[in-house]
């Protein structure tokens, strides 16, 4: 058995970002447990078509780690790939990430105040601390139709895109239009012989005003104060997008005509814009970014079905109208199990309680950081950090340094473990709750994968992002209490 102080599972933008912040707080007893066999997270694992990332860059990037660099505005997911890479390497995080490492179980130990983190390959760690970096995008959801496995073509998941499958002149199945579809799909659309597009529910889709940065413009960016001028011009613009989601769902109005007016100038057929239209209030569902997703459903060679599928033969797919479609390939834009990548972790806190018992009547955390009886465990991007209209970089910064207030804590008063009062933890999830109910995630009429099944948003945060910036800029040790 090994131990250092610290584990960090994952090495995506939060792992990475708690790391080095240790590092700058003069700790280096520390490791990154990495599943895969480099960092980058979930821009590793999504190498689909297309993909990049639907927040300006100058604001989808660490803010102590600018890059003036950035080649347009809406950075593709090899250069965040890289940008990630290069903070890891330039902080000194490399050499602390174990590649390899999926870790299956953790375990605390109440007699010694440590906890036991055992990997897939069978190595155990005895850290007295655990920062959850997992991500929520990165355990893909498929969706339970009859007859899936039956399918003889090739069938992925677009986390999983299979890039040793040539779709060109193939009739391609594409179920789901998320933030990964409205990407991939114009990049298969021309391709593939024939594109047969399953839509559940209408996204609302908005301009995405991407533009690569000219050489000048980059040059100007590396002056003093620049890049960081553009960051906070991007923050704040964004920021007013929030009025809608955090005071009413009446203030989406400017939003929803944007919308329709993007809907209008780009899908000139009456059929197909009533089809692509949405029926619940905008912002509800994530909206989603793209100047080149609705000319391709007008394409000849591209057809939108949204009756639901009720069945996948070996060669096609049946809706419910009882129309077979056939298709040679199939992908699954369906997302991913988002509330389910937590509740499905192996941990036992305090007292051999799991954190499915723990979570027995929802997923929950104080600040989305800490939950009662699982001491010294702190999660980023935990329930209802989630943002719907800014960067969650912002908001993976804000926890990095209230888990540093916390280590801090234990490092002055000598204790040897820190948990938050369930009372603290109650209080503070029943005023989340009371704010979030009557907003547009719950009271817009959809159901998206911000909700769990009973209909509660755990994902979420219902506010401005300054906001949970201000609440987590000082921790409150009465939240707390200290285990000597």
């Amino acid at each position: 058995m090994s131990g250092p102080g610290i584990v960090i599972v994952g090495s995506g933008f939060a792992g990475i970002c708690m790391a080095i912040k240790l590092k700058e707080a003069g700790y280096h007893d520390f490791v990154i447990l990495e599943k895969a066999g480099e960092p980058g997270g979930t821009w590793r694992d999504n190498t689909y078509p297309g993909c990049a990332c639907d927040v300006p860059s100058h604001m989808y990037s660490y803010s102590f780690a600018l890059n003036p660099g950035w080649s347009r505005m809406f950075s593709p997911q090899e250069e965040i790939r890289r940008y990630l890479r290069a903070c890891a390497a330039a902080y000194g995080v490399t050499p602390h990430i174990r590649y390899g490492r999926r870790v299956t179980t953790l375990a605390y130990d109440d007699a010694t105040r440590t906890w036991t983190v055992t990997t897939e390959d069978g190595e155990t760690l005895r850290p007295h601390a655990v920062v959850s970096a997992i991500g929520a995008l990165h355990i893909p959801k498929f969706p339970d139709i009859p007859g899936r496995a039956s399918f003889t073509g090739p069938a992925f998941h677009s986390a999983q895109w299979d890039h040793s499958i040539d779709l060109t002149g193939k009739r391609v199945a594409v179920i789901g239009t998320g933030a990964s579809a409205v990407q991939f799909i114009p990049k298969l659309a021309g391709a593939a012989r024939h594109l047969t597009v399953f839509q559940r529910t209408a996204p609302w889709v908005h301009p995405k005003p991407d533009f690569a940065f000219p050489p000048t413009a980059r040059r100007l960016l590396r002056l003093p104060g620049a890049a960081r001028a553009l960051r906070y011009a991007i923050y704040w613009a964004l920021e007013t997008r929030a009025l809608g989601f955090a005071v009413h769902p009446r203030l989406m109005k400017a939003q929803e005509r944007l919308a329709l007016r993007h809907l209008r100038e780009q899908v000139p057929d009456p059929g197909l814009r009533r089809a692509l239209t949405p029926d619940y209030v905008i912002g509800c569902k994530r909206i989603l970014l793209a100047d080149d997703y609705y000319p391709a459903l007008t394409r000849p060679d591209v057809s939108l079905v949204t009756d639901a599928i009720t069945e996948i033969r070996p060669g096609s797919l049946v809706d419910a109208a009882g129309a077979e479609h056939p298709a040679d390939a199939i992908v699954y834009g369906t997302g991913f199990k988002v509330v389910d990548a937590l509740t499905e972790q192996h941990i036992t806190g305090r007292d051999g309680v799991s954190i499915q018992d723990a979570w027995k009547d929802g997923v929950e955390a104080y600040l989305g950081v800490a939950t009662a009886g699982f001491p010294n465990l702190f999660f980023l991007l935990g329930p209802n950090t989630g943002l719907g209209h800014n960067s969650v970089v912002f908001m993976i910064e804000a926890q990095v340094r209230y888990v540093l207030q916390c280590l801090r804590l234990l490092s002055r008063t000598g204790a040897r473990a820190i948990e938050v009062r369930p009372e603290a933890q109650r209080a503070f999830n029943e005023r989340l709750r009371r704010r979030l109910d009557p907003l547009v995630w719950n009271a817009g009429g959809c159901h998206s994968w911000y909700l769990d099944v009973h209909g509660v948003n755990r994902t979420i945060w219902p506010g401005f992002s300054f906001e949970y910036w201000a609440r987590t800029k000082r921790m409150k040790p009465g939240a707390f209490q200290l285990i000597p």
